[in-house]
């Protein structure tokens, strides 16, 4: 088979890994700089340049697209869409994953359990918005924020109230959740494919952060998950549309709460805990659906 990664940068662990595994079941693995490419848009008989040269024969497609790039390198898996090539994440549930207000939502209504979470077109409101979001301390998160970047913890209602009122005169969308003191500062990432539940680890931030990411210096360990927790990763990647997805969630007094579903978790966190061959999991997916 001949399968494409959709990756700006083919030294990344998580690419290199995926062409590692692909190259180990003896496929042909292309890195695409989905940036670089070029879109033919003709009555049936759409077409994709990269470098100068036609994209054929392509059996496979495993995106890779970075939040800086979603507009265009959604573009270009909704080209391989159009060429009939099987695409491990299709465009529309990427569009939907990057959207978090609309990912909250689309949750919330298929009856999965969220941190309570405010959403406002920059409301003077702030004691009221802070309020309906449980009152101090709450977590603040800018929409377009990712790997922890643009999130930050109020503890007390002045400092909410402040910081709000600098994004609304940055004019900066955030949205306000619930903070969960029990989660003490760590959160779940259940690594999900084509359904199943292939690998789980427990983030756990460093010292004095509340933030788990392990961008930011966060530990990680695998965990095996409640029941409850497992159904709700995989109803969560299945409503967002995803066949692989990373569902964050935190442990609460309540269940598992949903944080967010990743359409492209990366692979060395998760390896690394679990010991297993995700990228391998992955390889296998896509053999599984592809024609």
């Amino acid at each position: 088979m001949k399968i494409v990664i959709l990756s700006q940068n083919p030294n990344l662990y998580s690419t290199k890994r995926l062409v590692e595994a692909g190259e180990k079941k003896g496929h042909e693995m292309l890195v695409v700089d989905h940036g670089k490419c070029d879109l033919v848009i003709e009555k049936k008989k759409p077409g994709l340049i990269y470098k100068g040269a036609e994209i054929k024969d392509v059996n496979g497609v495993i995106p890779r697209i970075g939040a800086s790039i979603t507009f265009y390198g959604t573009a270009v898996v909704r080209q391989f869409e159009m060429m009939k090539v099987f695409t491990a994440v299709e465009s529309q549930a990427l569009v939907r994953s990057r959207d978090k207000l609309r990912s909250l939502q689309i949750l919330s209504r298929a009856g999965l359990d969220l941190p309570k979470t405010v959403f406002s077109n920059y409301s003077r409101e702030v004691a009221t918005i802070i309020d309906s979001a449980g009152g101090a301390p709450v977590v603040i998160k800018l929409l377009e924020g990712t790997q922890g970047l643009g999130v930050v913890l109020a503890d007390n209602r002045n400092s909410a109230e402040s910081i709000l009122e600098a994004f609304n005169g940055l004019k900066a969308r955030v949205i306000v959740q619930e903070f969960i003191k029990e989660a003490k500062g760590a959160d779940i990432r259940a690594f999900v494919i084509d359904g199943v539940v292939v690998g789980a680890m427990k983030r756990q931030g460093k010292e004095g952060e509340f933030r788990s990411n392990l961008h930011r210096g966060g530990s990680a360990n695998i965990i095996e998950l409640t029941d409850e927790e497992e159904n709700a990763a995989i109803k969560a990647a299945r409503v967002m549309g995803l066949g692989v997805a990373g569902v964050d969630m935190l442990q609460s007094a309540r269940g598992p709460l949903i944080l967010e579903v990743n359409s492209s978790p990366g692979l060395e966190g998760i390896e690394a805990a679990t010991g297993k061959d995700i990228a391998g999991l992955m390889i296998k997916y896509v053999e599984r659906h592809a024609e």
